[in-house]
């Protein structure tokens, strides 16, 4: 178990955490941050489609784990598909055939075997056994998240809070108005951001591409050791997208920027406004609709704001976020 140093050498535990994931190159610097981090209970991974299969994406997350040594953290497989429609297509054009730019191969094996019973089950047993209320950090398709709440209601108050990497407020990645994990599954998107059962934060790709980092950054964390050299080594395909997304050699590291907030609460400066998911089959499926007018002028209005309220990231100190993703990724 991780947390923070006492003065006697004993680990107080920090943010009691679970990442629901589907790697991906920028899940994978999420995983390590989380990992790496010593005032972070990592309880569990569990996996999802997304990036890549279910298959692929499972086998990236233990590999990332074992590339931290962190056999004691058990990982689950959650969805291969969404709730409801067949998903179109995968993120190879960004992450690689393998998700991890064709270097998975290149981590070490995981040796802790799959958790039996799959990913909600996991999520329910290390939410029925924690002794506080736990963070999950879903930063792939909310299937899993969103079959959770559904089967558990009974949970839900063990659940401190669900951050969630995914949305846009202008346009989208994936089309002119959705951001990919949204758009992977979004009657999973409402029922997880909609529901208002548990607090959710929404960390859009509107802020986590103002958080790319350079090529200096990339290269202190090559240099810091095996870890930081194994990450920057997942990269080219990944470089590669961003450079052409981005205009200049850096990339956006998305899922690592919500695990930051996760891990360090009000890291990233939110508001709370209403958010709901256009769930239509038209060019906005996916879409991310949030209400960020004044509160007195949706009071005005006959129509009804929809959307449940959301914690939704706006800004940060670009610097210090970039700064403490780095520490933490070269703490080993």
């Amino acid at each position: 178990m991780c947390g923070v140093r006492g003065n006697e050498g004993v680990w107080d535990v920090g943010t009691k955490l679970i990442i629901d994931t589907d790697p991906g190159v920028d899940d994978a610097f999420a995983i390590a941050l989380a990992a790496l981090s010593e005032d972070v209970d990592l309880l569990g991974v569990t996996t999802v489609f997304g990036n890549v299969g279910i298959d692929a994406t499972t086998r990236n997350a233990r590999r990332v784990l074992a590339l931290c040594k962190r056999g004691d953290v058990p990982v689950a497989e959650g969805a291969a598909r969404p709730l409801v429609h067949v998903h179109p297509h995968v993120a190879k054009y960004a992450h690689g055939l393998d998700g991890l730019s064709g270097r998975s191969a290149a981590l070490p094996e995981a040796e802790r075997p799959l958790e039996p019973g799959g990913a909600v089950w996991l999520l329910s047993r290390l939410l029925e056994s924690s002794d506080e209320p736990v963070t999950i950090a879903p930063i792939g398709p909310l299937t899993n998240i969103a079959t959770l709440l559904s089967a558990r209601p009974d949970l839900h108050h063990r659940i401190a809070r669900i951050v969630v990497m995914g949305g846009a407020l202008g346009h989208g990645n994936t089309s002119a108005a959705a951001e990919f994990n949204i758009w992977s599954d979004p009657e999973a998107a409402q029922r997880v951001l909609g529901g208002g059962e548990v607090p959710c934060v929404l960390v859009p790709m509107d802020l986590t591409y103002r958080c790319a980092v350079g090529r200096e950054w990339l290269d202190a964390l090559a240099a810091s050791g095996p870890v930081g050299a194994a990450l920057t080594a997942l990269t080219p395909d990944y470089l590669a997208h961003y450079r052409k997304a981005l205009g200049w050699d850096g990339m956006v590291v998305h899922d690592a920027v919500a695990v930051a907030e996760a891990i360090r609460p009000g890291v990233l400066r939110t508001e709370a406004v209403p958010v709901s998911v256009e769930t239509s089959f038209g060019p906005a499926r996916g879409a991310t609709v949030v209400d960020q007018r004044r509160p007195e002028l949706r009071a005005e209005t006959e129509v009804p704001e929809g959307g449940n309220t959301v914690n939704v990231a706006v800004d940060t100190d670009l610097d210090m976020l970039r700064a403490f993703l780095l520490e933490r990724l070269t703490l080993r």
